[in-house]
């Protein structure tokens, strides 16, 4: 199947950040896709004017980089049919394979595995330019309790140093945190994960089968849409208010569907940065028990509430909920550490699914993450201090050089939902690019095609640098002549 215009757009990633003439760049990338395999023959391109307006180019810049690759002999261009990917594109990649010993196999041009095109994972393919990423939210330096967590290891002795679910010590400190909330937990109840994008992936991989249906908020994380979507699954998009997901509307859904996965971010909603409020977190974890669905709660951004003192009740003290944390966001990405709190006979399931994958995540992690976990409320103030700073600085900066931009202001977690006021955040997310700075189109986020004209922003970075992302970001906004506004179909609608 040919790839949506939003999608291709995406796995194009940042293909004009470089140098040279921009139909050379954009020609480049295409080259690259058709190569590797993303855009198999037979694959039927954008028309060049619907592109050059996603591109936030003129048309002559796809009519160039088409032709380009149709002297190469890797498109194919006719009048009536639109241009498409040539079939003599597999034969050149067969010959290129064949000196290297690798095989195509008998499905050789179409990909095994849905591939994401996600710009939040794809920009962090990309080499290190002088691009500032406020697509990707998350810290960028670790805590020094980080730094002296590991210098103090003492790693085990006698031990093969396996466990797919988690050191013992570790699921301790998570059961140990959930009871403090209200939530008897025991280590038998926790999955330790390399990260909250693995716990994800594992319950996709164990509760989902094609064609199943997914409870989803409209917007949403974008990663967890991409799981769903490898799984073949079918989102079910409930839209987000000012008070988080419309919770009449996700019971109504539940009861007409029976989905097998309702999948929410009740606290700090990523990307609108909404909370649910109790009593309606109480209806539907009570409504999605008496259905039978299982209900997720994706709670890693939960902890950053910019008033730190403030207590909160996670889902899973209404009922029956699985919960997923990390400390990705509070502590650094880089420790990949994460984990899943659910039914014990769940966990034990899901713990064979992992051990199937990796044997079971990096140990010096995991002890460096109880260490943390045992002086946790430092870390975690130093942090929420960073962000609601980082919050404020950003949005002043907006209000002084972008004031006809729109912006709810946040209560916690690490982004801003932004809305324009007119054009569509995929086309001006092209043109920011050029102007250094990588940004996510609310589009991706969004299940039901809506949110056409938001971008997510982070508000991670120093003030220096979201200084100098929000004075680009005005730049490009004043060379941004946006064309006519298509519909845009749901994501998941075509994929590659």
């Amino acid at each position: 199947m040919s790839p949506s215009l939003d999608v291709l757009v995406a796995r194009l990633g940042r293909w004009s950040a470089g140098r040279g003439p921009l139909y050379l760049l954009l020609a480049a990338r295409l080259r690259r896709l058709i190569d590797e395999g993303a855009l198999p023959p037979g694959t039927l391109l954008p028309p060049d004017r619907r592109f050059a307006t996603a591109l936030a180019v003129g048309r002559t810049t796809v009519v160039a980089a088409y032709d380009t690759l149709r002297q190469e002999g890797r498109l194919v261009r006719r009048q009536g049919s639109g241009t498409r990917v040539s079939p003599a594109a597999l034969m050149a990649r067969r010959l290129r394979s064949a000196g290297t010993g690798a095989s195509m196999g008998a499905g050789a041009g179409v990909p095994r595995v849905r591939e994401t095109s996600n710009p939040l994972f794809l920009h962090l393919l990309e080499a290190p330019d002088d691009v500032i990423l406020l697509s990707c939210a998350a810290p960028d330096r670790a805590p020094d309790e980080l730094t002296e967590a590991y210098r103090s290891l003492e790693l085990p002795v006698g031990d093969l140093g396996y466990h797919p679910a988690g050191l013992g010590v570790l699921r301790e400190a998570v059961a140990a945190r959930y009871a403090a909330r209200g939530v008897p937990t025991g280590p038998e109840q926790v999955l330790v994960t390399t990260g909250a994008q693995q716990g994800l992936a594992l319950l996709a991989r164990l509760l989902l089968a094609p064609g199943d249906g997914v409870l989803v908020e409209a917007p949403t994380y974008p990663g967890a849409l991409d799981l769903f979507r490898e799984a073949a699954a079918v989102p079910l998009p409930v839209a987000v208010g000012p008070d988080g997901v419309d919770v009449a509307e996700a019971v109504r859904t539940m009861e007409r569907h029976r989905p097998a996965l309702a999948y929410l971010v009740p606290r700090f909603q990523n990307p609108t940065g909404t909370v649910l409020p109790p009593l309606a977190g109480r209806r539907l974890v009570e409504a999605a028990n008496a259905l039978g669905v299982p209900l997720v709660d994706d709670e890693a951004l939960a902890d950053l509430a910019f008033d730190a003192g403030a207590p909160w009740t996670p889902l899973s003290a209404y009922g029956e909920v699985v919960a997923v944390g990390s400390l990705s966001k509070v502590v650094w990405g880089g420790i990949r550490i994460g984990w899943v709190r659910g039914p014990a006979p769940l966990i034990a399931r899901l713990a064979r699914l992992k051990a199937l994958h990796d044997l079971g995540s990096d140990v010096p992690a995991q002890l460096a993450a109880a260490r943390i976990l045992d002086g946790f409320g430092p870390v975690l103030a130093a942090r929420t201090r960073t962000v609601r700073a980082g919050h404020a600085h950003l949005r002043a900066e907006l209000a002084r050089l972008l004031p006809s931009w729109s912006s709810v202001p946040a209560t916690g977690g690490q982004t801003l939902w932004v809305r324009l006021p007119h054009g569509d955040g995929v086309s001006f997310a092209q043109l920011a690019l050029r102007h250094g700075v990588a940004v996510l189109p609310g589009a991706t986020a969004d299940a039901l095609g809506g949110s056409v004209r938001h971008l997510r922003l982070h508000f991670l970075a120093s003030p220096e640098v979201l200084t100098e992302a929000v004075r680009r970001l005005a730049a490009a906004w004043a060379e941004y002549a946006p064309g006519p506004e298509p519909a845009r179909a749901a994501l998941h609608a075509i994929t590659l």
